[in-house]
């Protein structure tokens, strides 16, 4: 499987070095270093060259290597746009996924919503994001970036003594122009995955 991964990474790259977009540093809201393009990603410093896609100095070949390259490959020079919010289901083609997305995204994190209020800070900070969304309810929320033109909100209801906690995400108005919707999905796995890892 890593060597599948490699190989659609890879060629995503060589599609995307071989017929490079005009202005592709400010599509994607990165810093371009000759050939190299930098960003923040995952809460991690990412590196898009010809050769492969690294987090933090590391190689990445994996999904997350996949989702930077299309992420690359979809760049364009529309800027995102927050409200209104949607939900996965409102974009379009998203009915395959969109048990995947409940199940990987929010209810992965529904065990942990005691935990993740008293890490919002450190969530907010890694993930380029803010911990104050009046436009949403829930007992508290937050906005993350987890790629420079896809942010996603989290409202979070604790358990009461009538309901058990409960996780919504939502995503900036537009993100479906900056990934393909199966992207999208994937986004929101590894988005709470790294909420996840912030807690350890």
């Amino acid at each position: 499987m890593t060597d599948n991964y490699a190989k659609i990474v890879q060629s995503n790259l060589n599609q995307l070095y071989n017929y490079p977009p005009e202005n592709l540093a400010k599509k994607l809201l990165a810093k371009q270093n000759g050939n190299s393009f930098i960003f923040d990603a995952f809460g991690e410093k990412c590196i898009i060259e010809p050769k492969g896609i690294t987090f933090n100095g590391r190689e990445h070949i994996s999904i997350l290597g996949i989702l930077i390259s299309l992420y690359a490959l979809n760049a364009c020079s529309d800027s995102s746009i927050i409200l209104p919010l949607k939900s996965f289901r409102e974009f379009p083609g998203s009915m395959p996924y969109r048990g995947a997305f409940t199940t990987h995204t929010e209810l992965l994190l529904v065990p942990h919503v005691n935990k993740i209020r008293k890490k919002v800070k450190i969530i907010t900070e890694t993930l380029n994001g803010k911990d104050v969304i009046t436009e949403t309810r829930g007992d508290f929320s937050f906005i993350i970036y987890p790629l420079p033109k896809i942010a996603l909100c989290y409202i979070f209801y604790e358990a009461d003594d009538d309901f058990p906690a409960s996780v919504t995400c939502l995503y900036s108005n537009n993100a479906c122009l900056f990934l393909p919707v199966d992207g999208l999905a994937d986004v929101g796995e590894y988005t709470s995955r790294k909420i996840l890892k912030l807690m350890e």
